[in-house]
């Protein structure tokens, strides 16, 4: 799940800036003050957004922006005198003031982009050891065996029956193993 986290020096602003998020459907699981509260949220999480001012209570944005995990994304919300500088750095940026339909929008897009991008990671082939796939091929030359399939149709088995059973193919082939 993609989580966001507002951050400004005052309560008040982090508090506002959720309440106009929440109210247009986006769902803020805290407003915080201070970047170490921020970082102690994200050492839970997996990805997400943070919703921040240009200076906060602890530090910087920039100074939060090198602690955060790589899979979240920063929005920086600062003034025109600060504008320029946020812009440079590998963040989103709006200036101020700020119009609530931008900042909803802007969460939105940067929100479709990190599920688009976690979506396409879940669907990479995932890397197999040496050993795993030593396991799946001696599966398949069980079953090649003992039920006289080709490679081809015993690896379609081994995956059907992993997706049948809802577990991996490597945990799969260890049954097969384990059964002939």
């Amino acid at each position: 799940m993609i989580s966001v986290i507002v951050v400004f020096p005052k309560l008040e602003e982090a508090k506002s800036i959720k309440g106009l998020l929440v109210r247009n459907g986006i769902d803020v699981i805290a407003a915080c003050t201070s970047a170490s509260h921020v970082i102690n949220l994200t050492d839970d999480l997996d990805y997400g957004i943070v919703v921040s001012g240009y200076k906060l209570v602890d530090m910087m944005y920039s100074e939060l922006l090198e602690c955060l995990p790589a899979t979240f994304d920063m929005l920086v919300v600062a003034s025109q005198r600060h504008y320029a500088e946020c812009r440079t750095s590998d963040v989103v940026c709006l200036s101020m003031p700020v119009k609530a339909a931008d900042m909803v929008n802007t969460v939105n897009l940067m929100y479709d982009k990190m599920y688009r991008q976690k979506k396409r990671e879940k669907a990479k082939p995932k890397h197999r050891s040496e050993e795993e796939k030593q396991v799946i091929a001696h599966a398949k030359m069980v079953l090649m065996e003992q039920k006289g399939m080709t490679e081809d149709e015993a690896h379609k088995y081994l995956q059907q029956k992993s997706m049948d059973n809802g577990t991996n193919l490597v945990e799969m082939a260890h049954m097969v193993i384990d059964i002939f």
